[in-house]
């Protein structure tokens, strides 16, 4: 599917606020409600949108450590990856091009929970090294293209 100026600002929109109406978005495109009902159902429907959420602050909920964590596999990669995925902690899963197969970002509320969490990833089938990384400082932690 290809998007049109129209979808790409609706799409601007909702990454500003997810919680904005069609209502509010037909207003500030100058189209009508049922024409931006009609492109939110097709956005979703190509699942170019597949959900809505909220941007939450993690450290004001206790998750103080976020940690990129490298990951070299024996074989398959891709089984490996679906299982992190599944994983609460795990944030984003990439599998990536170089010497390391896929990169991990995930967030703990402890130290001790992500010695256990790496400690169960070493053991993991087919999961040859792990290279873990402790975030200091976050820069800018946002995926929102505006």
């Amino acid at each position: 599917m290809s998007l049109d100026k129209t979808d790409e600002k609706i799409l601007k929109i909702l990454m500003k606020d997810a919680r904005v109406s069609a209502r509010q978005i037909a207003l500030k495109l100058g189209i009508s409600t049922v024409t931006a009902i009609s492109r939110l159902k097709k956005l979703e429907n190509e699942k170019i949108i597949s959900g809505y959420t909220s941007l939450i602050d993690h450290e004001k909920i206790g998750y103080d450590i976020t940690a990129i964590i490298e990951i070299i596999a024996k074989k398959n990669v891709i089984d490996i990856e679906n299982k992190l995925a599944k994983i609460d902690n795990v944030c984003c899963v990439y599998d990536i091009t170089g010497n390391t197969d896929t990169i991990i970002v995930a967030k703990f509320k402890e130290r001790e929970e992500l010695s256990n969490f790496v400690k169960s990833l070493s053991s993991m089938a087919n999961v040859e090294n792990t290279i873990t990384h402790v975030v200091l400082n976050t820069a800018k932690e946002d995926f929102r293209l505006t």
